[in-house]
Formats: C-alpha cells, structure tokens, sequence
C-alpha cells in the first residue's frame, strides 16, 4: 500500500510556490537587491524622476529655452511671469525662464564632475594612507589642514588665486572635498587590511595594488557611492554660493547661483527673478540629499534593521 502510494505520487509534479519565489527573488544575494530596496522608497522614487526631468532639461536646453539667455531687451525689463515670459524678466530684460533653464546645465556639471574629483583623488589618497603606515601620517595631515578651513572660505581662497571660470571652480570643489572622501576610504582601508581574506593574499604573493583594488576598494563602494551623492548635494549649493559672492563662473554665464544674486535687490520688486532659480536649487539638492539617505539604507544592513 506504501509503495503504491509512492509510486502514484512520483508522477505528480508539486505545484510552483509563488510566494517562496517572490521572496527568493528578493533575498540579499540578489546582485539587484539593494536597487530593489531602493525603489521601494517613494521619496527616492519621486527625487529620481525629478532629476531626470533636471537632467533632460539641461541636455535640451537649446530646445525648451525659448530666447537666447544672454539676450538683452531694456524694453521688456522686469517683467511679471505671464504667458510671454513664464518666469518673468529680470532688470536687464533677460528671460529668467532660459537663465534658469542653461543654469541647470552648469550646477549639474559642477556637481557631477566635482564627485568623480573628489573621489577618485580622495580614494588613492585614503586606499595610500589607510594600507601604508608609514604614509598615513603625512597624508592625513594635509588633509586635517585642508578640513580645518570652512568649506566656502576655502573655495573663496582657491578661485581668488585661480579666477573665474567653470573649470577652476571644478578644481576648487574636488580639493575642498577631497578630505572627506580620503578619510572615509581610510577608515574603511584600515578595518579590511586585518581581514583574513587580505592576510592569505599577501601569503600568496599577490601584489599591494591588486589587493587594495579586489579586496578592499571593492569593499568600501558601498559607503563610497553614498557619499558621492552628497558631495553632488554639496557641490552644487557651493557652486551656488560662490556664484552669489560673484566668485564662482563668469557673470556672462547664467547659474542658479548668479540668478538668486542679481535678483537679491530687487527681491521685494520682482521676486520672480530670485524665487524661481531659487526653488529649482532648493528642489535638486533636496532631491540629491533623499536619493543619498536612499541609497544609505539600502546599501547598509544596519540601517534596514532598525
């Protein structure tokens, strides 16, 4: 009876388990399972469409700006918004709608590149000093002096010696956050060189380079692609605040920065000129900061737990 019993059963086919697989599908060991986790947050959802849409806008620039932005028209000087000027003009008649527009192109320009700076010159020098003893002193320091200027006073200091132009201000923003990406990669450098793993590739004979790029720059991208996130926030509103003290690009060149700081005078007159450029600042690095805390509580174990 057993045995008939088990026979009958062996052509039967178990019916798929959905639930186990969708679990399954999921689980850590997914290569996607942080991506997973990241667009199951709105907030991140909500901030990566945002950005896209600022991204299209400064790659079509030429497209959906309606006049050249440097053109200037006394007749239509300060201008309310309306159906001609959809953010108004400023006191020179220039379109802020177009200036707002092309600045996107230079704050997303400054923040992107100042992140790949930044880290790549910040990653040799923590991955040096973190897995070299003997370097770690003098490098360390030099990025101890270089964090004990306030941030903006050190940008201010390196354009003044540079002058303006996009390029130096990409210069200035990767030396200023140079040092925080050089201390993470440290610390993180430090903690993996003790690994087993890290031990029995030095008994194998393998290289100091080989081993700093497969075992522990590997394991420090995840707290390394977090940061960089928040270097593009910091970037940006930097670039910002330099174009404001009029220390940053060209005033020829519109940015957001530059817009916010030539209609500060007539804020109470033609709020427009400030507040658009102004919002659109606030709402991409607001954006970039919840795309970073995202990323963060995917990325990190700890953090999901709680």
């Amino acid at each position: 009876m057993a045995l008939t019993e088990t026979m009958a059963g062996a052509g039967r086919v178990a019916p798929p388990r959905r639930g186990l697989w969708r679990l399954a599908a999921i689980t850590p060991a997914s290569p996607y399972y942080w991506v997973r986790l990241l667009l199951q947050n709105p907030a991140v959802v909500v901030s990566l469409v945002f950005l896209l849409v600022i991204l299209l806008m400064a790659l079509l620039a030429p497209v959906i700006a309606p006049v050249d932005p440097t053109f200037v028209d006394p007749g239509d000087r300060l201008e309310p918004p309306s159906s001609t000027f959809w953010f108004g003009s400023d006191d020179l008649g220039r379109d802020v709608f177009s200036r707002v527009v092309y600045g996107a192109r230079i704050s997303l320009l400054v923040g992107i590149t100042v992140m790949v700076g930044a880290m790549v010159l910040g990653s040799l020098i923590g991955l040096v000093a973190g897995y070299y003893p003997r370097a770690d002193t003098l490098l360390m320091r030099i990025m101890d002096g270089l964090e004990a200027f306030p941030s903006i006073l050190l940008a201010l200091t390196i354009m003044a010696t540079l002058g303006p132009a996009v390029e130096n201000v990409i210069v200035a923003l990767s030396v200023v956050y140079t040092p925080n990406i050089a201390r993470l990669v440290r610390g993180t450098t430090l903690m993996n060189r003790q690994q087993t793993y890290v031990e029995s590739a030095r008994a194998i004979g393998m290289r100091d380079f080989a081993i700093m790029r497969r075992y522990i720059f590997a394991n420090s991208l995840s707290p390394l692609i977090v940061q960089g996130t928040f270097v593009v926030a910091f970037a940006i509103l930097t670039e910002a605040s330099l174009s404001f003290l009029g220390a940053g690009v060209p005033p020829e060149i519109p940015t957001w920065g530059s817009i916010v700081s030539g209609g500060q005078p007539r804020l109470q007159q033609a709020w427009w000129i400030s507040v658009f450029a102004g919002a659109f600042l606030f709402a991409t690095v607001l954006a970039t900061n919840l795309i970073g805390d995202g990323l963060r509580d995917a990325l990190d174990p700890r953090s999901r737990k709680r």
